[in-house]
C-alpha cells in the first residue's frame, strides 16, 4: 500500500488534460512527468518546453492538433533539466526551428568532455531510484512532480540544443502576443521565466509546482541557490499573475492564490535557511538540525506545500553543505572510522553479531532497524532481506514519492543481490 495522501497527490495533480489558461493560451498536465505550454499567435504558434520523451512529446503535440493546425515557430525552453527539453523534434516537425533559452542554459544532454572526472555511475544509480526505473506500476504509484504512468519511448532523444541564448530580461514578439523572458534562477541557475502582461499569464518553470520545493535532489545535483530561489518567487510574485502554470503541476487561477502560493513557497525555503543556520550558529550536530525541522504553523498545512517532491529535512542538510561544506564544527567529524569499524565496535557494545541480529529483528523504530542492518552487513551478515524488508515498510507510510521510489528500488536491489548469491 502506498501512503493515501500521495496516491491523491499524484490523482488530482497530473490527471491527462489540456489546460485553458486563456485564449490562446494552453498547458498540457499529466502527458509527461513535466507540463508543456502553447501560445497561439495570429498565424503561428510557440512552445514551451517539451517533455522527456520523444513519445511524450507525439501525444502532447497531437492534442494540441486539436486545438490548432497553425505551424510551430519557436520553441523556449524554461530551463535545462532532462524533462523539459527532451521532445523538441517532435515540436519541430521536420523543421528548423528558433530554439530559444538563457544564455546560462547547461545540460547533460549535450557533449561533455570525455577527461570531466565525475561520479556519473553513482548519479545514474540515483537517478533509476529516485524515479522508481524498473518498479511496477504497483511499487511507482507518483513521481512526486508526476504522473507515475508516462511514456518511457525516446527518453532523451528528442533534444535540440538552443540556437538563440538570452543574456538579459528582454520583451519578445510571440506572433502579436507579448511575452517577457525574465532570468529567475531558482530550481537551476538557467531558469528563463515566461510572462505574459497582457494576459496575466505567468509560466515559472520549475520555480514553483504543488509540492514542497525539491531544494535537493536526492539523485545527487550540485547546490541549488536557496536565497537565489527565494529572491525569484518574491520577484515572480509581484508581477502580480493572475494564473500560474509551473513546469509541473496543474495550473493555478486568481490572482490572491497565485501569490499565495508563490510568497508561502518562499517563506517556506526562507525557513529551511533559517532554522538551519541557527542550528549552526547554536554548534547543533546536522542530524539534530534536520530531525528538528517543521515548517511554521501559518504554513504548514498548505497543501502546496506537501512533501510530495521535496523534503524539508533533506533541505536543511543541502543548505548546510552548499554553504559551508560539509564539516559540521564537530571536531569528532574530522577522523573517521571505516563501516567496518563501527560496525564492529556496535557489535561489541552489543553483546556480539547475535546480539546486534537480535536488537535489529527486534525494534519497532525502522529507521534505527535499518543503521543496524548497515552495520551487520559491513560485518559480512545476512541481513540483506530484512533491510529490504524495512525499507519496504517505510516505503508504506512515505508521503515523498521521491524517498517511496528510493526506498523500493534499493529493496529491489537487494534482493535480486541475494538471489544472486
Amino acid at each position: 500500500m502506498a501512503n493515501p495522501a500521495l496516491l491523491h497527490h499524484n490523482k488530482t495533480q497530473f490527471a491527462k488534460s489540456i489546460v485553458e489558461l486563456c485564449p490562446g493560451v494552453y498547458t498540457a498536465v499529466g502527458y509527461a512527468a513535466s507540463t508543456q505550454h502553447m501560445i497561439e499567435g495570429a498565424s503561428s504558434i510557440t512552445i514551451i518546453d517539451t517533455s522527456e520523451s520523444t513519445a511524450a512529446a507525439e501525444n502532447v503535440l497531437a492534442e494540441f492538433r486539436k486545438i490548432t493546425r497553425k505551424p510551430v515557430a519557436r520553441i523556449i525552453y524554461t530551463h535545462s533539466h532532462r524533462d523539459h527539453i527532451s521532445g523538441a523534434t517532435v515540436f519541430c516537425e521536420g523543421g528548423e526551428l528558433p530554439i530559444i533559452a538563457s544564455a546560462a542554459f547547461s545540460s547533460d544532454l549535450i557533449g561533455k568532455d570525455d577527461s570531466t572526472i565525475a561520479p556519473g555511475q553513482a548519479l545514474n544509480r540515483r537517478t533509476q531510484a529516485q524515479f522508481g526505473i524498473g518498479l511496477s506500476p504497483q511499487q511507482r504509484v507518483s513521481l512526486g512532480c508526476g504522473p507515475s504512468d508516462r511514456p518511457m519511448k525516446g527518453m532523451g532523444a528528442g533534444h535540440i540544443p538552443p540556437n538563440q541564448l538570452i543574456e538579459n530580461d528582454c520583451e519578445m514578439d510571440l506572433d502579436g502576443v507579448r511575452a517577457q523572458l525574465i532570468m529567475a534562477p531558482g530550481e537551476t541557475a538557467d531558469h528563463m521565466v515566461v510572462w505574459l502582461p497582457d494576459q496575466k499569464v505567468l509560466i515559472p518553470g520549475d520555480n514553483w509546482y504543488h509540492a514542497f520545493p525539491n531544494l535537493y535532489a536526492i539523485r545527487g545535483t550540485p547546490y541549488r541557490d536557496f536565497a537565489a530561489w527565494a529572491d525569484s518567487l518574491l520577484l515572480l510574485a509581484e508581477l502580480g499573475a493572475e494564473v500560474l502554470a509551473p513546469g509541473h503541476t496543474l495550473p493555478v487561477f486568481g490572482a490572491d492564490r497565485v501569490n499565495e502560493v508563490l510568497t508561502t513557497t518562499r517563506a517556506a525555503i526562507v525557513h529551511v535557511m533559517q532554522h538551519t543556520a541557527d542550528g549552526m550558529n547554536a554548534g547543533l550536530s546536522m542530524d539534530d538540525i534536520a530531525a528538528g525541522i517543521e515548517l511554521p504553523a501559518a504554513i504548514a498545512d498548505k497543501p502546496w506545500l506537501g512533501e510530495f517532491y521535496g523534503k524539508a529535512s533533506w533541505s536543511a542538510r543541502g543548505f548546510a553543505t552548499g554553504t559551508l561544506g560539509w564539516y559540521d564544527g564537530n571536531p569528532t567529524h574530522l577522523g573517521t572510522l571505516s563501516s567496518g569499524a563501527r560496525a564492529s565496535h556496535m557489535a561489541r557494545l552489543a553483546g556480539g553479531t547475535d546480539a546486534l541480529q537480535k536488537a535489529a529483528d527486534n525494534t519497532d523504530d525502522l529507521q534505527w532497524r535499518l543503521e543496524l542492518c548497515d552495520h551487520l552487513i559491513a560485518l559480512g551478515e545476512s541481513a540483506e532481506l530484512l533491510k529490504a524488508a524495512t525499507l519496504e515498510a517505510l516505503a508504506d507510510d512515505e508521503i515523498n514519492a521521491t524517498a517511496r521510489n528510493t526506498y523500493l528500488w534499493e529493496a529491489e536491489r537487494l534482493k535480486q543481490q541475494v538471489a544472486d548469491a
